[in-house]
C-alpha cells in the first residue's frame, strides 16, 4: 500500500512471481470486502487496488500482469507483441478485464464509497468494453496479436499470433485462459458468461455514478445480452451421457472442446461468478461432466480427486489443483461433498500449511508453486463461507 498523488495505490503480488495479475489480485482481496465498512485502512487498501487496476487497464487492456515499478522492462520483452514498460506479460485473457469490474462492483455495493469511480475509472471501463467489442472480431481480427519463441506450445498463438479462426457470432474472444495457456478455440464459455455478469454490474454502476453516460450503460447491457444469446446458441451441446451442458470452448463454426480446467472461470465456477444458480440444468450437467473421467483433466487416486489443468502438462499430468477442490466445495449444496473437499484440502498441503498450484494425485509432496496467493485466499474464502452458512461442518 502506498499513495500516489494523495490517493491510495495498492500493489498485490501474486506470490512467488513478482508481478500483479489483474485476476489474481482481485481474487486475493475479495473475501475482505465485507469487512471494509468496519475497517477504514482495509477499505483504503482495496480502493487503492481499484485505482491501480484503472491505470493498468489504461496502460494496456490486453495485458494480464503488471509490475509495481511502472517503468520496469519485462522479462518477456522479446514476445512478438506490443510490450510496454510496467507490463509483466501481455497475454490477453477476457477474465482479466472481468475481475476488476467484479471487484469494483462488490466494493461499491459493500461500502457505498464512490471515490475511486471517477473519470479515470470511467475511461478505463470504456476501454475495457471497447476491447471486448474489438474481440468479438465482427469485422477483422482486431489489434491484438501475440507470439512467443520457444517454451510450451500453449505459450504462443497460432495463425500469425491471432489464434485459431472464429465465426463472429457475438461472443468475445479470449486468446488465453485464466491459466495463461492459449485457448484451443477462442470463445471460452465460462469467461463469456463471466463477461455477461460484469457487463450488467458495470451498467448499474455507470447509471448510478455517471448519469450523463446513459449511452455507455445501454451499450454494456446490449453487449451482455448479445454474448448471453450467443452462448445459448453456440456454447451448449446435448451430450450422450450428460445431456444439456456447456462446452468449455468453441469457435462458432461447430467445433467445441469438452473439458474443464480448475482455473476460475471454469465450468464448475459459473454460479460462483454470478451467472445463474447451482440448480440450473445446464450447470448441473456441466458439473457432473467436469467431476467425472469424461473430463480429461479430472484426476483421482485413493486419497484425492479433483480437476487439474493442461497448464501442468509438463509435469506429466495427474496434478490436481486445490483451486478446483475449493471451488467444488464453494458451489456444492451437499454437506457430505463439502466435508470430503475439506478433508482433501487438509491433506494436500504437504506440511507447508499453504495451498499450492497443483499436486500429484498420488503424492501431495510433489507440488508446484510454494507461494500461490490466489489459492490461499480462496481457501480462506471457503472457510468464511462455511462458517457463515453451516459452521458445524468445520467442527467435524
Amino acid at each position: 500500500y502506498s499513495e500516489k498523488n494523495g490517493q491510495p495505490s495498492t500493489y498485490v503480488i501474486t506470490g512467488d512471481i513478482d508481478a500483479m495479475w489483474l485476476r489474481d489480485s482481485s481474487a486475493q482481496v475479495n473475501p475482505y470486502i465485507p469487512f471494509c465498512i468496519k475497517d477504514e485502512k482495509l477499505s483504503l487498501m482495496i480502493e487503492g487496488l481499484i485505482r491501480r487496476h484503472n491505470r493498468c487497464i489504461l496502460l494496456d487492456p490486453y495485458a494480464n500482469a503488471f509490475y509495481k515499478d511502472e517503468n520496469k522492462v519485462s522479462e518477456w520483452k522479446n514476445d512478438k507483441t506490443e510490450m510496454k514498460r510496467g507490463v509483466h506479460e501481455r497475454k490477453y485473457e477476457l477474465d482479466s478485464l472481468c475481475y476488476p469490474i467484479r471487484l469494483a462492483y462488490r466494493y461499491w455495493k459493500a461500502t457505498g464509497n464512490n471515490q475511486p469511480f471517477n473519470t479515470e475509472w470511467l475511461n478505463a471501463m470504456k476501454l475495457a468494453v471497447e476491447t471486448m467489442r474489438a474481440q468479438q472480431r465482427k469485422n477483422n481480427k482486431g489489434p491484438y496479436s501475440f507470439q512467443r519463441n520457444g517454451g510450451a506450445k500453449t505459450d504462443t498463438l497460432t495463425n500469425n499470433g491471432y489464434g485459431p479462426d472464429v465465426k463472429p457470432v457475438g461472443m468475445i474472444c479470449s486468446a488465453f485462459r485464466n491459466s495463461d495457456d492459449a485457448c484451443t478455440y477462442l470463445f471460452n464459455i465460462p469467461e463469456n458468461l463471466f463477461a455477461v455478469v460484469v457487463l450488467r454490474y458495470l451498467a448499474e454502476m455507470v447509471t448510478a455514478l455517471h448519469s450523463s453516460e446513459a449511452d455507455f450503460s445501454k451499450e454494456c447491457l446490449a453487449l451482455a445480452d448479445e454474448v448471453e444469446q450467443a452462448v445459448k446458441e453456440h456454447g451448449t451441446i446435448t451430450h450422450g451421457k450428460f445431456n444439456k451442458m456447456y462446452v468449455y470452448e468453441c469457435d462458432g463454426m461447430g467445433n467445441s472442446l469438452l473439458m474443464d480446467d480448475a482455473g476460475i472461470p471454469g465450468l464448475i465456477s459459473i454460479p460462483y461468478l454470478g451467472y445463474g444458480t447451482t440448480a440450473d440444468e445446464h450447470y448441473i450437467n456441466s458439473r457432473s461432466f467436469a467431476l467425472s473421467p469424461a473430463n480429461p483433466y479430472f484426476y483421482k487416486s485413493e486419497k484425492f480427486e479433483g480437476t487439474g489443468s493442461p497448464h501442468l502438462a509438463w509435469k506429466n499430468a495427474d496434478m490436481i489443483w486445490p483451486l478446483g477442490i475449493i471451488m467444488r466445495a464453494l458451489t456444492s449444496t451437499r454437506h457430505e461433498e463439502i466435508k470430503k473437499c475439506l478433508a482433501m484440502l487438509k491433506a494436500c498441503h504437504a506440511g507447508t500449511g499453504f495451498m499450492h498450484e497443483g499436486f500429484n494425485k498420488n503424492n501431495a509432496a510433489d507440488f508446484t508453486r510454494h507461494w500461490f496467493a490466489w489459492a490461499n485466499t480462496l481457501f480462506g474464502e471457503l472457510i468464511l463461507d462455511i462458517y457463515h452458512k453451516n459452521r458445524s461442518l468445520l467442527q467435524q
